[in-house]
Formats: C-alpha cells, sequence, structure tokens
C-alpha cells in the first residue's frame, strides 16, 4: 500500500465553493461520498491545513492537497467460475447474478463471492472506489435475491453510477411472489428504515427514524388455487434503495416473500397443502425476488439504457406450476 497525493489549485471561478464540491468537480472519478470519506479520514488540506469539514468554503488560489492510499487486492483470492453476462464494455458489466451468490467478501465468506469470481477474471481491470474488498462493487442485492447487478470497470465509471444511485435515477424493478394479497393492487409504500433493536441483522420500517424508503408495486397476478394459501405475482419499483427495502416494506404490509426466512409472518407448516407445490417450494434456497430489470443514463455516453432478464428456472417453474393448476 502506497500513497499518491493529488494537488488542485483554485481560480477566481471556484471562490466560495464547498470543498466536497470543488474536488468533484475537478476529480470527475470520486463521488462526493468518496470525497467525504477522504476529508473525514484527515487526507485532505487546502495550503497545508487539514480540513476538518467538507463544507470548508475555496478562495482564489487555494492550493488543495488529497492524499489516497492505493490498495492492492492481494487479500482477494480468484474464484473460477462462470457468471451470466448480460452485457460488457469497456467501462461496465452487467451480470445476472444466481440466487445464493454473494455479492461481495464478508464475514463466514471470503473466497465464493462475486468479487472472487471478477478478481479471477478481470484482475486489476476494475475500479476501486469501493475499497480493495470491492472492487467493481456500485450496488448490490442480497444473497438468496437473485437479479441484475451492474459492476464498473473504472473509477469513472462507478463514480458517474454511483451519483445516479445516491440520486435515485436508477431504474430498478423487482419480481417477487407474495403471500396474500397486497391491498390495493397498486401503490406506493412510504416509511422511514432503520436497523431493527430485537435482531441487529435486520431492519425494520419506522414512521421518523431511519432513511427515507419508497417503494412503489403493482400486484400482476393473483393465484387461488385449490389447496395452496392466496399468493401474489407482483412487481417493485424502487424510488430508493435501503437495506432490504421490499424484504422490510413486505412485512409493513403484513406479510412476507415466499422462501424468506428472515422476514416472514406466515407459519410454513400448513396442515393441507397440495404436495406438489410444497415440493417445488422447498427448493427454494431463499425469498422468490428477482432483480428483473436496471436502468441508468451511461457514463460514457450519457445516453439511457435499460436491460431486463427473465425469471430463474426455479422461480419460473413455481409461477409456471400456479398458472396451470386448476382450482
Amino acid at each position: 500500500m502506497k500513497n499518491k497525493t493529488i494537488e488542485i489549485l483554485s481560480t477566481s471561478s471556484d471562490i466560495g465553493k464547498r470543498v466536497d464540491v470543488f474536488i468533484s468537480e475537478k476529480l470527475k472519478d470520486y463521488t462526493r461520498s468518496n470525497i467525504k470519506k477522504i476529508i473525514n479520514s484527515k487526507k485532505v488540506t487546502i495550503n497545508n491545513v487539514l480540513v476538518i469539514s467538507q463544507s470548508k468554503k475555496i478562495k482564489d488560489k487555494d492550493l488543495v492537497k488529497m492524499t489516497l492510499q492505493e490498495e492492492v487486492n492481494k487479500k482477494i483470492k480468484p474464484f473460477k467460475k462462470t457468471i451470466d453476462i448480460i452485457y460488457e464494455d469497456k467501462d461496465l458489466i452487467i451480470i445476472n447474478k444466481p440466487q445464493g451468490l454473494v455479492v461481495h467478501p464478508g464475514a463466514g465468506n471470503k473466497n465464493n463471492t462475486l468479487v472472487n469470481i471478477l478478481v479471477g477474471s478481470y484482475k486489476r481491470k476494475l475500479s476501486n472506489l469501493s475499497g480493495s474488498v470491492r472492487p467493481g462493487i456500485v450496488h448490490r442485492i442480497d444473497k438468496e435475491t437473485s437479479g441484475l447487478v451492474v459492476v464498473a470497470k473504472n473509477n469513472f465509471t462507478h463514480a458517474s453510477l454511483g451519483k445516479q444511485f445516491s440520486d435515485h435515477s436508477i431504474t430498478r424493478k423487482y419480481t417477487a411472489l407474495v403471500w396474500g394479497i397486497l391491498r390495493p393492487l397498486n401503490g406506493t409504500i412510504e416509511t422511514f428504515i432503520t436497523r431493527s433493536k430485537k435482531n441487529r441483522q435486520l431492519m425494520t420500517a419506522h414512521e421518523f427514524k431511519g432513511k427515507k424508503a419508497i417503494t412503489k408495486y403493482s400486484v400482476i397476478k393473483v393465484f387461488n388455487k385449490k389447496d395452496i394459501p392466496k399468493l401474489s405475482l407482483v412487481e417493485f419499483e424502487l424510488k430508493t434503495g435501503r437495506t432490504h427495502q421490499i424484504r422490510v416494506h413486505m412485512i409493513y404490509k403484513g406479510t412476507s416473500l415466499l422462501g424468506d426466512q428472515k422476514y416472514r409472518k406466515r407459519n410454513m407448516n400448513f396442515k393441507k397443502i397440495n404436495k406438489k407445490f410444497e415440493e417445488i417450494l422447498s427448493s427454494f434456497e431463499g425469498q422468490a425476488l428477482h432483480a428483473s430489470t436496471l436502468g441508468f443514463c451511461h457514463p460514457r455516453n450519457l445516453k439511457k439504457v435499460e436491460f431486463k432478464t427473465k425469471l430463474p428456472f426455479k422461480f419460473k417453474k413455481l409461477v409456471e406450476y400456479l398458472e396451470n393448476l386448476k382450482n
């Protein structure tokens, strides 16, 4: 690990700008959140005086220095495994992540993640704005959620996508199977989401505490079949991106996703249930939730792009069984 210092000299046109805004305008490869972290780490000076607040105002001919630690991905063990790449160019990769695959290394899983696969295939050709253990990772979806993930190959792309995620201008749609029927059939759920006091590994909806979370939903189809509890096939569109947002909002609505072992309202020990349905359901390793659509403004040409992917095999098999089952 070695240090690199970047120096920027302000001009009269920069007078009065916040230091974080000034740096982000000059260095397109860094997001405001990245710059804030660097300032909080006491790595930024103005005229050799330490900056302690990102709101510090710039004056004419200020010399701004930012010291960065260049990290090397030595700790990540490459993992050879084929992944479903939907699209790829010189700036980014769109991956259809399978259910059961963790996005980045963490406690309990340091070797068999998407990041390990990426390092094995792309080595150093990935962005490093998220640190040495998350090269290329701009966002993530849960281990047991399948679907689309965008990976950045360079810091320019990472910074642009990161800003779009922060601005909530990214299009993100999910398909899910939910117990019962959501009322009304179409609507918007708006709450705050914070960490649960009962279980710190879980999140919970709150009236005023936490981060604002907005989820639009539309019931595609309701299944009312003999010996099977009522189920709904639902499309969700995230207007914000909070941890476990859809799962938490379903608990808020008094229900849960099929297969969700962490957030669930319904007892799975049914007295009478269709055996074939139970067999297919038991093959799920997690919740029936699939990130089906991902759209954003491409950082390189500024054109709007949108990617879609079909339901994975087990999810599709369950839906088709419900559709073909006679009452």
